[in-house]
């Protein structure tokens, strides 16, 4: 289980995130909801160590990683798929997915056995840039990128946002695949409420900083989304 317990999380003077309390089930499909501004990519960055202080406790199972470095909270088993993707354009595709692999606990340099079943065309184009591929293979790519890790928690951040429709409902699938069948935790920042009830067992819904909301899917009322989305 991802627990984190109390946390703060500061980009420089700016206070950002208010003692944020949240438990993920080993296995468990959690959405993170809010609107724009809330915090909930902070909360993936606080995460990963990628903000300047944080205060409270964060713990993988019995071990407390909040005070550890990004590079070993990945080699925990933490892997993140940021927002807009972040892929090296001038590298080819597999350069790209060997990347995550620096963070497997054998240390082993390869693609995973899943990346052929799950995407097709980044193993038929392994020596291509990844800077001429599309939005929707990009995160095809950002997405095996991070299983080149082994994670066992998934961080990802509004993976369909800007991606082509016809590929919007493949990457939805492919997620929840890797949280059914290969009992992934998969932790996503979303804010398409739909995707989120049909993927996610649990949510949180951000406001200001803060968990103001949450509980199972079934939780997630009209209401709820009304008060905290709507525009």
């Amino acid at each position: 289980m991802l627990t984190l317990s109390n946390v703060d999380s500061y980009y420089g003077r700016s206070h950002i995130l208010h003692g944020v309390s949240l438990q993920v089930p080993d296995a468990s499909f959690v959405a993170i909801l809010g609107r724009n501004g809330t915090g909930k990519t902070t909360l993936l960055k606080t995460l990963m160590g990628l903000t300047d202080r944080m205060t409270g406790s964060i713990s993988l199972g019995d071990v407390e990683i909040g005070t550890a470095p990004t590079y070993r909270r990945a080699r925990s088993g933490i892997a993140y798929v940021p927002q807009g993707r972040e892929i090296v354009p001038d590298f080819t595709i597999r350069e790209n997915i060997l990347m995550g692999s620096f963070a497997r606990p054998d240390r082993r340099h390869v693609v995973p056995d899943l990346v052929p079943e799950l995407f097709p065309y980044l193993i038929d184009n392994l020596d291509r840039p990844g800077g001429v591929l599309s939005g929707g293979q990009q995160q095809q790519l950002a997405i095996a990128r991070a299983l080149a890790a082994e994670p066992k928690v998934l961080l990802l951040d509004e993976p369909t946002e800007g991606i082509q429709p016809n590929i919007v409902e493949e990457i939805e699938n492919i997620i929840i695949r890797l949280n059914k069948e290969m009992e992934l935790t998969v932790i996503l920042v979303e804010q398409n409420v739909a995707f989120a009830r049909r993927a996610a067992q649990r949510f949180a819904m951000m406001e200001k900083g803060q968990v103001v909301a949450s509980g199972g899917i079934g939780e997630l009322t009209d209401e709820l989304v009304h008060r905290h989305l709507a525009v």
